[in-house]
Order: structure tokens, then sequence, then C-alpha cells
């Protein structure tokens, strides 16, 4: 008896995922919407890269600055 049941809960399962497969994607091509348009051209990119270089020059100029202002002889 179970096995009978088995079967007829695998058919509805079959067949609750092949209506579900085909029209799944009708509903989703009938909503989508045009891509928005993209918000930055390319100058914040650049922008941000200029302030990493120069976060980077000035540690740079941090560290090396006590090297040459000191009485010490590292090198």
């Amino acid at each position: 008896m179970a096995v009978i049941s088995f079967r007829v809960f695998m058919r509805v399962v079959t067949i609750f995922a092949i209506v579900f497969a085909t029209v799944s994607p009708k509903v989703e091509a009938q909503s989508a919407a045009p891509a928005p348009s993209p918000t930055s051209d390319g100058t914040s990119i650049d922008q941000g890269i200029a302030y990493i270089l120069m976060l980077v020059a000035l540690v740079l100029t941090y560290l090396i600055h006590p090297l040459d202002a000191s009485s010490y002889t590292f090198f």
C-alpha cells in the first residue's frame, strides 16, 4: 500500500515540476525590465585609485622620514 502512495506522490511531484518549468520562463520574460544604465563612467574609480596611491605615498614618507632625521645609522 505504501508503494502505491509513493508512486502517486512521485507522479504528482513530476507533473508539478513539468508545469512549473514550462510556466516559469514565460512569467519571468513578461515582467523583465531593461537593465538600468551604469551610474559610474569610470572617473570615481580613477579618483579612488589616486586616493589610495596618495595614502601609500604618505605612509611611505612617514616611515622613511624618521630614518633620515635620526642620528643612528641603520644601513
